[in-house]
């Protein structure tokens, strides 16, 4: 299929310095949960991506010394020589598809504390470092800023040496140390290097010099600012600092990556931010330089990234998340096949990697991170090994994804939907306050199968153990779902709550369903995600009342693992709902709730017409449980395997239940002896041998 010519401009050759990007396409450097620790997986995952059309691809932070040591944060490391090798891999692995390497050299300052390597940290002022350490940076004296500027060369030189062909100077989110000397709220310095914002940004201008003289010739010097903290006075803001910034430094670097500190400000999920809402910030970094600038916001839309292009705001499409979701975005629109993209849909799963320090996942992309660890490509699949019949049962996310990938791979696959819509899970929730775009993993898959003749969907059609017996195909996945359970069982209590058992108790099933509680209303979040907020808020939003309990010290706290957590604070507390924070519930006693502090188990009661209760939930597996107790029915039937999978083997996140999924696709016709044996059913990455043990 041709590409459409209203998207050539985005397949135009960009000048970098002495280096040349074949398209516009830039993955701009994101965290991955990897780094050092994991360097083959690193480099297939961006290799992956190379592969996949985008023209620049980027390490995350590289941390350049051990006092900007970031532990336990696996990042990417260039502190000697003996960290070459391990980004050479990436290196080649990028230039095997032509495209460019690109490497993020950090030094954190007072932003880490350096747990592994125990030097003491730096910055430009005596400040404690950031977020709960009991610890505190040195202001730096001017051997320590010579030192600095050496590291920083140094490691310019090393990544050159592994093969980058682009070189970062970095000062954004809040991290790094020219972004603090930038800064008046940590700068307090009275030598050239702080005072005047000449002064102050004096050592983010030595370090580009430093590193244009010893790599320029070979490598693009590329500079990522934040052009805004969102912070007011009080920050660098694009309206003055940020501005007067790009144009002292405009024509020194190659090419300006810009953006929004701090990170949560910069990935918003979209929940809380549409695509490219960054634009208004940044729009003016052009009107200052004739360097090719870069920039963000989370684009899915080809017309929108041509729009960027067209109107002068960027020269170069950035992104992180979306190359994530679809590493063959830019081929895709190349080809002319704008409906196999697979759109993030802004969740920041991805994001939880980092700071779980675990391999970076993906709801959209169920291969993301698995592509040296088991070898997964997320545009190809192997092909079937038998003509096995497969029937899906449930077309949740699970379902769905298990579906089209069986049918990528040739296989004639029933899905069987109860309902009359598909999607489960993400149809309901994306009806919610926020979620819309949710619905993008239904409508993708949705549409892959409409275009697979082998792929049969039934809706309507929920089945029991008899039924799907009679049907006689030989594979059986159960995709069937969970429910939320009433009873109040989940972390804070293991036994049912009084009075859960009585009227006027819903789960989050009814409230999607379109059940409308009485008021006022009370939510208990023990589930610690992001829907006790997002039901909070819907019931608000509908006119009640709304208190929300949570055990925990803030609601939806895994959320800050996706940068959200302070944004729903915000929200709830904007639509006046009432947060009883570190409170379980322990009785519903009609027209109040007693509340038990998870301290000191003082009692407390609000009063309240009606409960919602996030805890636990149940899988729904009767249909899986009952053709499993009849193995002699199944033989007669011609069914070989049984497989339970996504929230009906055990409930979890959605990404998870697509993933689950897309492994059962792939392994469908698997020795079963051979998956059985398997001690760890991937490879791993082992930093030494056995021999290399031995004293």
């Amino acid at each position: 299929m041709a590409r459409d010519p209203r998207y050539d401009v985005l397949f135009e050759p960009v000048r970098i310095g002495p280096v040349t990007a074949k398209n516009r396409f830039y993955q701009v450097p994101h965290c991955n949960g990897m780094g050092h620790v994991l360097p083959r997986s690193h480099a297939a995952m961006r290799g992956m991506k190379a592969e996949g059309g985008w023209a620049v691809v980027c390490t995350e932070e590289c941390e350049i010394h051990p006092s900007g040591d970031v532990a336990p944060f696996p990042e990417a490391r260039l502190w000697n020589d003996d960290d070459i090798p391990a980004l050479a891999l990436m290196c080649e692995a990028v230039h095997a598809h032509g495209a460019l390497a690109g490497c993020e050299l950090v030094h954190n300052g007072p932003s880490c504390s350096n747990k592994y390597s125990r030097e003491v940290p730096i910055g430009p002022s005596h400040q404690p470092v950031n977020g709960y350490a009991p610890a505190q940076a040195r202001a730096m004296d001017k051997a320590d800023i010579r030192a600095y500027r050496r590291w920083h060369r140094d490691a310019a030189i090393r990544a050159k040496k592994a093969g980058f062909d682009v070189v970062y100077c970095y000062a954004g989110h809040d991290l790094s140390l020219p972004m603090h000397f930038l800064q008046k709220r940590r700068n307090d310095r009275t030598d050239e290097y702080g005072g005047s914002l000449e002064n102050r940004v004096r050592l983010f201008r030595e370090i580009i010099e430093d590193a244009k003289e010893a790599v320029g010739d070979r490598c693009a010097v590329a500079v990522r600012f934040a052009v805004d903290e969102l912070l007011g006075p009080l920050g660098i803001n694009s309206e003055t600092e940020g501005r007067e910034v790009v144009e002292m430094l405009a024509e020194l670097p190659d090419l300006w990556d810009v953006n929004l500190s701090a990170w949560v400000n910069d990935s918003i999920p979209s929940r809380f931010a549409p695509e490219g809402f960054q634009e208004d910030y940044v729009a003016f970094v052009k009107t200052l330089t004739t360097k090719p600038v870069v920039g963000v916001g989370r684009f899915t839309s080809p017309d929108t990234m041509v729009s960027m292009i067209r109107r002068g705001v960027l020269d170069m499409i950035g992104a992180a998340r979306p190359s994530i979701a679809d590493p063959f975005l830019p081929k895709k629109i190349e080809e002319g096949r704008l409906e196999d993209i697979r759109e993030c849909i802004g969740c920041n799963i991805c994001v939880s990697g980092d700071f779980t320090c675990t391999p970076i996942r993906c709801t959209q992309n169920p291969t993301m991170g698995e592509e040296w660890r088991k070898g997964w490509h997320p545009e190809i699949v192997p092909p079937k090994a038998s003509d096995d019949a497969v029937l899906v049962v449930g077309a949740g996310p699970a379902g769905l994804e298990a579906a089209r990938a069986l049918g990528q791979r040739g296989y004639e696959v029933h899905l069987a939907e109860a309902g009359d819509e598909l999607g489960g899970r993400v149809t309901r929730e994306a009806r919610l306050p926020g979620l819309a775009e949710w619905g993008r993993v239904r409508d993708w898959r949705v549409q892959q199968l409409a275009k697979l003749a082998n792929v049969t969907v039934y809706r309507d059609s929920r089945l029991d153990a008899a039924q799907v017996r009679e049907f006689g195909f030989p594979r059986v996945v159960v995709a069937t779902g969970a429910t939320w359970r009433r009873d109040g069982v989940g972390r804070a209590h293991a036994l049912p709550v009084p009075g859960f058992d009585g009227p006027n108790v819903f789960t989050p099933d009814d409230i999607m369903a379109g059940a409308m509680p009485a008021g006022p209303v009370v939510v208990f979040d023990d589930d610690y995600y992001y829907l006790g907020g997002v039901i909070a808020e819907k019931l608000r939003r509908d006119g009640l009342a709304v208190a929300i309990v949570t055990p925990s010290d803030v609601v939806s706290p895994w959320t800050e693992n996706m940068l959200e957590m302070q944004r729903i604070q915000r929200r709830l507390l904007d639509l006046e709902i009432e947060l009883q924070v570190k409170r379980t519930l322990a009785a519903f006693r009609g027209d109040h709730v007693e509340l038990a502090c998870v301290y000191t188990g003082r009692r407390s009661a609000i009063p309240c017409a009606s409960v919602v209760t996030l805890t636990g939930r149940l899988p729904e597996e009767a249909l899986y449980r009952d053709l499993l107790a009849d193995e002699a029915a199944l033989r007669a039937a011609g069914i070989t395997s049984v497989t339970a999978i996504g929230d009906a083997h055990a409930p979890s996140t959605i990404a998870a239940a697509v993933y689950a999924g897309h492994r059962a696709a792939r392994e469908l016709d698997a020795a079963e002896d051979d998956l059985c044996r398997a001690e760890v059913p991937f490879r791993r990455e082992l930093p030494l041998g056995a021999a290399a043990l031995t004293p």
